[in-house]
Parts: C-alpha cells; sequence; structure tokens
C-alpha cells in the first residue's frame, strides 16, 4: 500500500506550488495494518497486482476517508471511484450519515473527481469543526491553504 501510494503522490511532485509535497511522506505500514484489522480499508485488484486502496477512519456518524490511491498504470479505469462507491455502501450498510475527505479543489483527480460521486465542498466550516481542523493541520504540513477543501457526501 505504501507503494502505491508513493506512486500516486508522484503526480503531485510536478505541480507548482507543491514543490515541498514529499512522495515519500506515506501511512506508516503499522496505522494501515490498524485500518485493516478494524475493517476499514477496501483494496482493488487486478489479477494478481492490488491496483489500489482506500483507507477509512469513523467519525461519530460520519466515515472519514484518509487515503485513496490508484496505482497510475491503472488510471482511468474506474478503480478509484469503485473504490468510493463500495466505500459508500458499507459507510450507508453501517449506519453512518456521511463520508468526508479533504483534498485539492483543482486537481482534476481529486475535488472535480469526488463531486462527480456525490461529494460537495464543505463552505460552513464552522459546522463542520473536526474538517476545518484537518484542514488546519494540513496547512501547518504545508499545504497551500486556497488549494484545500473539506468535502461531504451525505448518505441519505
Amino acid at each position: 500500500m505504501p507503494g502505491i501510494e508513493r506512486a500516486a503522490a508522484d503526480l503531485f511532485a510536478h505541480d507548482p506550488g507543491l514543490e515541498g509535497f514529499d512522495p515519500d511522506d506515506t501511512w506508516e505500514v503499522a496505522d494501515l495494518q490498524r485500518f485493516i484489522r478494524k475493517g476499514h480499508c477496501l483494496v482493488a485488484h487486478v489479477g494478481e497486482v492490488m491496483a489500489g486502496f482506500l483507507v477509512t477512519e469513523p467519525f461519530r456518524r460520519e466515515l472519514h476517508i484518509w487515503e485513496m490511491d490508484v496505482l497510475p498504470a491503472y488510471h482511468r479505469r474506474g478503480i478509484g471511484a469503485g473504490l468510493v462507491r463500495a466505500a459508500q455502501i458499507d459507510a450507508r450498510n453501517a449506519g453512518f450519515k456521511a463520508l468526508t475527505l479533504t483534498t485539492f479543489r483543482d486537481l482534476a483527480w481529486n475535488a472535480p473527481f469526488y463531486a462527480r460521486l456525490g461529494f460537495e465542498e464543505v463552505t460552513a466550516l464552522d459546522a463542520h469543526p473536526r474538517l476545518a481542523g484537518e484542514l488546519a493541520n494540513e496547512v501547518d504540513d504545508g499545504f497551500p491553504a486556497d488549494r484545500r477543501c473539506a468535502m461531504i457526501c451525505f448518505l441519505d
């Protein structure tokens, strides 16, 4: 999974304004194992190859997507959308009211991708302090505040 994350992160390395982005800053294996043990990881295989994965964590009635990556060789094949749709189904079946995430608002494979899957940008961050806090942490980590956004998908 860290190899998939690293390969997917390479796409950000050439983006103006993200010169400080470190593609080697991936999830620790122990953290991923904890998510797997708790049933909060989905993976997609193409044949014998793990082509993508998605990591979530519950926060009260919301399920937060921490990470979703697909190997670049498998982009544009519906794998990422399939992972998100599976997470939506799992979350709805488990009684969650919404899926949340933070992402880049201006990159085609980020906010516009999630918007096509039913997510909308959270504009009233005062009503979502957890998401506001996550965005603040990302800015502290060097991400440009004007390019980041929180998104939510209600699971009615």
